[in-house]
C-alpha cells in the first residue's frame, strides 16, 4: 500500500462519519490512488480505529461510486477519465458562478468576517500541507456561499459533484509550495463579495473552478 497521510480518528462519538469524511478526502485529494486496493484492517490501523467503521465507511463510499468492493480482497478506488471530470466541471461552471454572483448583494455585512475567516482557514490548511483539512474547508466555504441562495437542491448537487472528483495533482501542488497561492483565491472572492462586485465574483469563481479542473488532471499549471 502506498503511503497515505491519514490522521488518527478521535473516538468514540461519530466514528463512522469521521472515518467516511477522512477516506473521502483522501480519495478526492489523490492520496488514495485510483485502481489501488485497500483493506479495512490496514486503513483502520492508520486511522487508529477498528476495521468495522472503516468497512462501513467504505460501503458508504461505494454507494457514492468512489470505491468498489472486491470480495475477500478489500476495496479499490474507482478511476475516472478526463471526459467524466470535464462533465463535472461544466456542471459546476453552469451552477456555481451565477448562483454566487446573484447572492452577493444578499450576504449580510456581518457575515463577511466569518467568510473571510473560512477563506483564511483554507490557506492555513494549504500551508500546513493538510490535504484532508484543505478539501474539507474548501468544500465548506463553497457550500456556505451557495446556501445564501436558499436552494437546498443546489447545495446538495454541488456537494455530490465535488465528492465525485479526484484532485490527483493536489499533493504535488502542496509539495511544491504552490497550494497556498491557489487557496488564496478564496480570499480574493471574499474581497470581491465585501466590495459588492458581483461581476468580479462571477469571474473569480469561473477562473477558480477552471484552475481546479487542471488540478484534477494532475496539472496545476494548466499547461
Amino acid at each position: 500500500m502506498s503511503d497515505i497521510n491519514l490522521q488518527p480518528i478521535e473516538k468514540p462519538q461519530g466514528v463512522r462519519d469521521r472515518v467516511t469524511r477522512a477516506l473521502r478526502a483522501a480519495i478526492i485529494s489523490g492520496e488514495m490512488a485510483p485502481g489501488e486496493i485497500y483493506s479495512a484492517p490496514s486503513l483502520g490501523a492508520r486511522l487508529g480505529v477498528s476495521p468495522t467503521p472503516v468497512r462501513e465507511a467504505m460501503l458508504d463510499l461505494a454507494k457514492e461510486g468512489l470505491v468498489e468492493r472486491l470480495l475477500n480482497r478489500g476495496f479499490r478506488v474507482t478511476e475516472v477519465d478526463d471526459h467524466y471530470l470535464d462533465e463535472i466541471t461544466e456542471l459546476r461552471q453552469l451552477i456555481e458562478p451565477p448562483v454566487v454572483r446573484d447572492v452577493v448583494q444578499l450576504i449580510p455585512a456581518e457575515d463577511i468576517p466569518g467568510l473571510r475567516a473560512a477563506a483564511e482557514k483554507i490557506v492555513q490548511r494549504a500551508v500546513e500541507h493538510d490535504l484532508y483539512g484543505y478539501t474539507e474547508t474548501d468544500k465548506d466555504f463553497h457550500l456556505a456561499l451557495l446556501r445564501y441562495a436558499g436552494n437546498g437542491r443546489i447545495v446538495k448537487l454541488i456537494e455530490e459533484l465535488r465528492a465525485q472528483t479526484r484532485l490527483v495533482g493536489l499533493a504535488s501542488l502542496a509539495e511544491r509550495g504552490e497550494l497556498a497561492g491557489s487557496a488564496a483565491q478564496h480570499i480574493a472572492i471574499v474581497d470581491a463579495i465585501e466590495a459588492r462586485d458581483s461581476d468580479l465574483v462571477y469571474r473569480l469563481m469561473v477562473d477558480h473552478i477552471s484552475q481546479t479542473r487542471s488540478t484534477w488532471a494532475g496539472n496545476p499549471s494548466g499547461q
